[in-house]
């Protein structure tokens, strides 16, 4: 739930989302015809101003159910992250596992639960923007138009999040519940881009201090960038022997960036993690935000319960001692690069006193780079990310108030310097590149002005793995640079189909006309 609505709007807005996933969510993935006497409709409900401040809060709300599947598959697939198997903790019938390795199938574990909850949730917010979209446009009134790009532009996020996981799926702009065939991704792509192109002139470019992460013209702009950047990708075929690559939108990246960098609005943080702490709701750096709350449990973020030891913080339940790095992601920071700092190594600290910590056993903690087993690994592990540092007084472990950023300033630049390689202008892609890398290195540790376009792309590859691990990017990077389904430790070489995710065999059961991606 977002922070910029009032309590009693929020308390609305709980109610709101009691009704509307279960209903609406079957827009894009039942042949359901009857609506239930019980859903909200634009009939029914939202008849005065607080309920369609509710029902807007609802569609932004459901961005935090972002925050475990579509996060946790963009993470865990990737190399910055795994979950081994810790004793009896973490193996939930080798699902995780098999995220990582990549070994799921359009019916197994990982695809029965984090696919399809991933399938469900943001087909959920798709329909809860299409009912307010619906309400909007019915009522009218003088800030209609900011309103309904305000929602347009969640709906296209919506929509970008399913397309970047399932290639083409229903395309749905109304609240009629049927059945409905996929569109291609191309399609897809071309109706996110027509609706941010739309919107991004009408939403404002800043918003008060009490309505922090309503989206802005700024949000707009930077999701085209990422559209534009991933382009090839998105309007590529895949097959069951891989992706052939769409046309490039390289020049339109730059645009987009540009109108985010040259706008006035965001600045660099001078200190990096200040984008990530308890207390980064007001970041210079930060464009499209989940805003997390620490006013009520379970209105904030989990992140660091699922990497932190047990004992190293008190809060309700203790931390889960789950999510870790491998070496080879560890190692690849340069030591002395400040956002190597992210990491949590060697002996540990309790964030609640600040003494050391012991493990279950009784023996001081120290967490190892190197994981030896990952099917018996012990509770000590693996380096533990500690990007979004926990607030010790949370209320619960999912109470934690840091927003996590879809999108920020930093990766403007780097969005700017990938396209202006790719388009030979190397100088001044690293120009574009060094800007980041200035704030993190003491003394200065630029990108040479000598290298390739071929060395380039591999710097600007890493460098958005320094920058952004642990921010749900590494599976797009990795796929954009052909390495997603390539070999590495603990995970053997696999099928290129497997940038995309199955469609959930409980999805086609109960729509027949969704069709399977390739090779699955």
């Amino acid at each position: 739930m977002t922070n910029f609505f009032p309590r009693s709007i929020r308390r609305i807005a709980l109610s709101a989302l009691l009704f509307v996933p279960a209903q609406m969510a079957f827009v894009a993935c039942t042949n359901l015809t009857e609506v239930p006497q019980d859903a909200l409709t634009p009939d029914n409900a939202f008849h005065s101003d607080a309920e369609v401040l509710a029902g807007v809060a609802s569609v932004y709300a459901g961005l935090r159910s972002t925050m475990w599947e579509y996060y946790n598959l963009s993470e865990i697939s990737t190399d910055e992250m795994i979950v081994p198997t810790r004793g009896q903790d973490w193996y939930d019938n080798g699902r995780w596992l098999e995220i990582y390795k990549q070994n799921w199938t359009a019916n197994s574990g990982s695809t029965l639960e984090d696919v399809n909850g991933a399938w469900n949730n943001l087909f959920s917010g798709v329909a809860r923007a299409n009912l307010m979209i619906d309400v909007i446009t019915k009522a009218g009134g003088p800030t209609a138009p900011q309103t309904l790009a305000e929602l347009r532009t969640l709906r296209a996020w919506y929509y970008y999040m399913l397309m970047d996981f399932f290639g083409g799926v229903p395309l749905v702009t109304n609240t009629k519940v049927e059945a409905t065939a996929r569109v291609s991704r191309d399609s897809v792509f071309r109706f996110i881009e027509s609706e941010l192109n739309a919107t991004r002139t009408v939403l404002p470019a800043t918003r008060p201090s009490d309505q922090t992460g309503r989206l802005t013209a700024g949000a707009a702009n930077a999701i085209l960038a990422g559209l534009y950047l991933n382009a090839q990708v998105y309007t590529g075929t895949v097959t069951a022997g891989g992706l052939t690559k769409g046309t490039a939108r390289w020049a339109d990246a730059i645009a987009a960036a540009d109108r985010v960098i040259n706008g006035g609005q965001y600045s660099l943080a001078t200190n990096w993690r200040k984008n990530f702490t308890p207390d980064n709701h007001d970041s210079p750096e930060n464009i499209f935000v989940i805003t997390h709350t620490n006013a009520q449990p379970d209105l904030g973020m989990s992140l660091p319960m699922r990497t932190l030891h047990y004992n190293m913080l008190s809060v309700q339940g203790g931390p889960w001692n789950g999510f870790a790095s491998i070496a080879d992601t560890y190692n690849a920071f340069d030591p002395a690069d400040k956002r190597r700092e992210m990491f949590l190594v060697g002996p540990q600290n309790s964030f609640d006193t600040g003494l050391p910590v012991k493990d279950r056993g009784g023996n001081p903690l120290v967490f190892t780079v190197t994981i030896g087993n990952e099917n018996q690994a012990a509770e000590n592990e693996g380096p533990r990310f500690n990007k979004f540092v926990p607030l010790p007084t949370a209320l619960s472990g999912a109470s934690h108030p840091n927003n996590f950023p879809f999108f920020r300033l930093a990766e403007m630049y780097l969005i700017k310097a990938e396209a202006m390689n790719e388009l030979g202008q190397t100088a001044g892609a690293i120009t574009q590149a060094n800007i980041i890398r200035d704030r993190q290195f003491s003394p200065a540790k630029p990108l040479s002005g000598g290298l390739s376009q071929s060395e380039l792309r591999t710097a600007i590859f890493n460098e958005r793995l320094f920058e952004f691990d642990a921010e749900a990017k590494r599976r797009q990077d990795m796929i954009r640079a052909g390495t997603y389904t390539s070999a590495r430790r603990f995970k053997a070489a696999g099928s290129a189909n497997k940038i995309l995710f199955p469609i959930p065999f409980t999805q086609i059961a109960s729509n027949p006309l969704l069709v399977q991606n390739p090779g699955y």
